[in-house]
């Protein structure tokens, strides 16, 4: 049997992060490369080619894609686009998202459908796709869906964005009940406060921006390295016996 830390390893695997150009994607995306994957990394409006460049330079295989999550065609076909560039994927982490504020009174429906479709519906096409894979060659592998402590909490402004990262939760015990036996585990990471692009509205709030400082008991936004070693572990043979499971990564914001 592998010492514990060669559990941990991922070479010989080939991995698809979504939503890699920045933030959360790039930084998990380089984690897997530092373990041993080779990394294709999805972007849409921000070209992910420079995460490529730098997970090459770790002397891993990478390629950069491109597609518009929520145009159903483009993420029905987002695995088999990483497939073609780097050879058959062991390893998905569902990461694209977005985001939109408004008061639940006068949040606009375009806004609900956009999100619910790039945050909940790709994520499924991509994960079935990602699974049908898996099942045809009778291998197992990893689906790390990316969800939210809104996951758990209703939040404030953004119902679209809740409901959609609730939903994700319930997809990944969904899909774990069906596929564990196969081999296949899914699981989620349900970061919290994390410094991102798609926080910049809650930090420059200076209000807002205390009130969470004031709940979060470790005392600091969340980085986007924070998630590394989380999702190196759900990708690794370490967690081999883990599935349907929502791991939180929130600096302790849940337990207050």
């Amino acid at each position: 049997m592998a010492g514990i830390l060669d559990r941990f390893r991922l070479d010989g695997r080939t991995a698809l992060v979504t939503g890699a150009s920045a933030g959360l994607g790039e930084a998990m995306a380089v984690a897997l490369a530092e373990a041993g994957a080779d990394v294709v990394c999805h972007g849409n409006r921000r070209p992910p080619d420079a995460v490529a460049a730098r997970i090459a330079a770790l002397g891993r295989r990478s390629a950069a894609i491109r597609a518009d999550l929520a145009d159903p065609a483009a993420a029905g076909a987002v695995v088999d686009t990483a497939a073609a560039a780097l050879g058959p994927l062991d390893l998905l982490i569902n990461n694209a998202g977005t985001i939109r504020r408004a008061p639940a009174a006068e949040h606009p429906d375009e806004d609900w459908d956009l999100v619910l479709a790039v945050n909940l519906t790709a994520a499924f096409r991509i994960a079935r796709a990602m699974g049908r894979q898996l099942l045809a060659r009778g291998r197992p592998g990893k689906i790390v869906n990316v969800v939210s402590v809104l996951s758990f909490q209703g939040g404030v402004l953004v119902p679209s964005y809740a409901a959609a990262k609730g939903g994700l939760a319930q997809l990944t015990k969904a899909l774990a009940n069906e596929w564990a036996a196969r081999g296949i585990q899914v699981n989620a990471i349900a970061p919290g406060y994390m410094r991102t692009s798609n926080t910049e509205a809650l930090k420059r709030d200076d209000t807002r921006n205390r009130q969470i400082l004031e709940r979060i008991p470790a005392g600091r936004w969340g980085e986007p390295d924070d998630l590394s070693g989380a999702a190196v572990f759900l990708c690794s043979a370490a967690s081999d016996y883990l599935s349907g499971h929502v791991l939180v990564v929130d600096g302790g914001w849940l337990a207050r």
